[in-house]
């Protein structure tokens, strides 16, 4: 999985796609990373409408990521989730967490 960006105005999106696993930590890391130095991005968005299956990993690299986003004053949202990746999502009760649209 390699994930692109897309950068409108304000909000920047990380299109993910196929697995989001341990194997897709340093490219996912680095996107983000850009999207957080960059000032003009206020919003950044996770996308997973091409995603088809995420494990543990991957839900710990959104937790290091919020919390990043957090430090930099930016709010982050999870969105475009298939009917399996939100329930792995519901089961962590990422929810709670998270803005999941």
């Amino acid at each position: 999985m390699t994930p692109t960006v897309e950068i409108e105005g304000d909000v920047g999106r990380v299109i993910l796609s196929g697995q989001f696993d341990f194997s897709a930590h340093r490219e996912f890391r680095q996107v983000c990373e850009t999207l957080i130095a960059d000032p003009s991005v206020k919003e950044v968005l996770v996308d997973f409408q091409n995603v088809n299956y995420l494990d543990s990993s991957a839900l710990g690299m959104l937790l290091l990521l919020k919390e990043k986003i957090g430090v930099a004053n930016k709010s982050l949202a999870l969105v475009n989730c298939r009917d399996t990746v939100k329930q792995v999502l519901e089961i962590a009760c990422f929810g709670k967490i998270f803005t999941i649209r």
